[in-house]
């Protein structure tokens, strides 16, 4: 009888031509099934797909938007890589783009007329806010690594508990230290000269994606050419024959959590001087978690969390375009944006498995001697 049986790769699949057939692949099954769900309001699956890419990639100003919202999620991802590859499972990214927002914000409020940094050129005052930003961020994750290296804390429940922290924090700086004049619960409109330029015009794309893409290759170096990061994976891999090779696990654990909240820092640094130019109460909206997502789409891997993150980014851009021009509910919008990455993130199974088609069974014929 035929059919078709799953059976064990002996090795994994693992090279880019396979990866990204699988994954083109996950993400035209995810569409076909999202064009089901759509024919029941009448809308055409081609054609809103069509408008999906159109707003997310196929007009300058489009993909300019697509840029602002890959950046924040880049650096969120570098960060989970960072973490996760060590054996860090960290999931405070979200405060970590708080409190970096805030001390951007608390930096860029120094070059006010009045203040110490009034007039500092931009060239200058950008090395001193990332340094800022980013020393803020470590710190902060740096206390839930601290208590993992030392004391053997659970790093899951506390950084989840620290993201409340750190919303709460921001809420009482724009409701008090940082509140401007008037009703709103928010920062004073930061000098012009310390926002991010636009790369082109016509474009909303900032010089945050730039910072992004040099964030990816420097964490590309570390991780995959560097000592450092060979230790620091094999930490993540085996920490018992980590400390057998003799690589101290705490210490790379440590060095993981600052890693991981510098970076992470570094979004709400992006979003801040690129977009927001003032800090606000609900600033993160969430890019905190879906960094760690994109993280897991581009497999762990700096060059694919850049593509993963270029991708999801285009996708939310395009589904609000898609979503006035097709007429359809924001539900069927998220199932669509949620299948594709579900497909995505399933499609690693046949990394490890192949289905194999079974033909019938031969039988061989036995003569019976009289």
């Amino acid at each position: 009888m035929k059919g078709f049986s799953v059976e064990r790769r002996l090795m994994p699949v693992d090279t880019s031509l396979s990866l990204a057939l699988i994954t083109l692949l996950s993400v035209v099954a995810a569409l076909v099934i999202g064009g089901v769900l759509m024919m029941p309001f009448g809308a055409n699956p081609f054609l809103a797909y069509w408008q999906l890419f159109e707003a997310g990639f196929a007009t300058w100003r489009g993909f300019g938007f697509t840029l602002v919202k890959a950046a924040p999620l880049i650096m969120v991802g570098l960060a989970t890589i960072c973490a996760w590859r060590t054996g860090f499972a960290y999931l405070g990214f979200e405060g970590c783009l708080l409190i970096g927002a805030a001390a951007a914000t608390w930096t860029a409020m120094q070059a006010l007329p009045g203040a110490v940094l009034e007039g500092v050129p931009f060239f200058m005052f950008l090395p001193m806010v990332i340094a800022v930003s980013m020393l803020s961020g470590a710190i902060w994750s740096g206390i839930v690594g601290y208590f993992k290296s030392r004391f053997g804390g659970n790093e899951v429940i506390t950084s989840l508990m620290m993201n409340y922290v750190a919303i709460f924090l921001v809420q009482y700086l724009v409701s008090g230290p940082l509140r401007a004049k008037g009703d709103l619960p928010v920062s004073p409109r930061l000098p012009e000269n310390t926002w991010l330029p636009y790369l082109f015009d016509g474009s909303r794309a900032h010089l945050g994606i730039v910072m992004a893409l040099v964030a990816t290759l420097l964490v590309w170096v570390l991780l995959l050419k560097s000592r450092v990061g060979y230790e620091l994976i094999v930490t993540g891999l085996n920490p018992k024959a980590a400390r057998y090779g003799g690589i101290n696990v705490g210490t790379r654990q440590l060095l993981a959590s600052f890693l991981a909240g510098g970076l992470a820092a570094m979004a709400g640094t992006v979003d801040i001087l690129g977009v927001h130019h003032r800090l606000v109460d609900g600033l993160a909206e969430g890019t905190g978690f879906v960094g760690i997502v994109v993280a897991l789409l581009g497999k762990l891997n700096p060059i694919g969390c850049v593509i993963a993150a270029i991708l999801y980014a285009g996708l939310t851009v395009g589904a609000d375009a898609m979503q006035r021009q097709a007429g359809l509910p924001a539900s069927v919008i998220f199932i669509v944006q949620s299948l594709i990455i579900l497909f995505v993130l399933a499609s690693d199974i046949l990394r490890y498995y192949r289905i194999s088609r079974v033909g019938p069974a031969k039988t061989t014929p036995v003569e019976v001697s009289g």
